[in-house]
């Protein structure tokens, strides 16, 4: 999928630097503030495919001496600086404009000029709503294949490229729309308020994806832990196995959006041998893999269980099976636990 994420991105970055021309050109030309807090929009959502696109070639460097588990967290840093990116020049810019209209004065734009605004609008939505179109396919394919429904997807996926660009995509659309009403009514009532009003409403839209972006990222910058169902087929290779006497505790990692650290204290049997502790774990380690091809790093710390980790133990499974069931139902933990698929949110799968 890293080909189809790619040609996403480079799509909407033509799109918005389309966009962000018009728009700009129509607000110098008619004076509305409305539209240069559109342009600014486009301008942000411009830069930040610049960075998206610099993630996805940053991330896929190979593993080296200073870092041993990869560049996949790369996709997360530009992801975040994407957020910021959309908050400051996208949000504080419209706010800006919205500010100066309601408490400035200018004069009333003519027919010609009210027309010019309404051609660079449509102009805007058509090339908005083809970008937005390709990331929500995009992101439908992948929800279809990891069985979730595309929100729920989208929330917990580890890849933050697509998320980024549908939720840009999908906010331009609303300010276009909200650009349009505000200029149809600056029109109607001969009252510059309204266009205030819109670069306003602009601003808090753009605000608000950028916070929620952020967040996600945020999380997935700083550890955040797999996948539910990835947990879940975890668990269920070491409890298969006739070995395991016990999992004391599991600890989970992102390294990427394609990359899992998984690090487990097992109670395995006394009477292994050194030797066969080690083949054992080694199987385990590969089934791990094939079953979930993103968990990249396993690490098995054989261990003493000591009064109340059995229980801790049980306690954190039947956690990870309620939060898939709530994410996929009684199919989902059938999958987890049966499955040589990647999981739901699998960065393999969307890349």
């Amino acid at each position: 999928m890293a080909t189809e994420t790619r040609s996403t991105v480079l799509f909407a970055l033509l799109a918005n630097m389309g966009v962000a021309l018009a728009k700009g050109a129509g607000g110098v030309v008619s004076g509305s503030s409305a539209l240069m807090s559109e342009a600014a929009h486009s301008v942000a959502d411009t830069l930040n495919e610049v960075f998206l696109l610099l993630s996805l070639s940053r991330a896929d460097r190979p593993a080296d001496r200073d870092h041993p588990f990869g560049y996949g967290k790369e996709r997360f840093f530009w992801s975040l600086l994407a957020a910021v990116g959309i908050f400051v020049t996208g949000a504080g810019y419209s706010a800006y404009q919205g500010i100066s209209a309601l408490t400035g004065h200018s004069e009333m734009p003519s027919t010609v000029e009210f027309v010019v605004i309404y051609l660079v609008l449509a102009l805007s939505l058509v090339l908005e709503g083809l970008s937005l179109r390709k990331a929500v396919q995009q992101v439908r394919s992948e929800a279809a294949t990891a069985r979730r429904g595309v929100l729920t997807f989208v929330r917990r996926s580890p890849d933050p490229t697509v998320k980024t660009v549908a939720s840009e995509d999908a906010v331009a659309v609303v300010g276009v729309a909200t650009a349009t009403i505000g200029t149809v009514l600056h029109q109607v009532t001969g009252q510059e308020v309204w266009d205030g009003v819109a670069s306003l409403v602009i601003a808090l839209l753009l605000g608000y994806v950028a916070c929620l972006l952020g967040r996600d990222t945020k999380a997935l910058l700083i550890g955040q832990a797999a996948d539910p169902a990835v947990r879940l087929t975890a668990f269920d290779v070491l409890s298969a196995r006739d070995e395991v006497v016990a999992v004391k505790e599991m600890l989970t990692m992102q390294l990427g959006p394609s990359s899992v650290l998984v690090a487990v204290r097992v109670e395995f049997d006394a009477s292994l041998t050194v030797g066969a502790l080690a083949e054992v774990c080694d199987q385990i380690e590969a089934e791990m893999h094939q079953r979930v091809p993103d968990l990249e790093q396993v690490f098995l710390d054989p261990s003493t269980l000591a009064t109340g980790d059995r229980e801790r133990g049980r306690a954190a499974l039947a956690l990870t099976t309620r939060e898939v069931l709530a994410l996929e139902g009684e199919q989902g933990v059938r999958r987890a636990r049966t499955s040589t698929a990647a999981r739901a949110g699998n960065g393999s799968r969307s890349r």
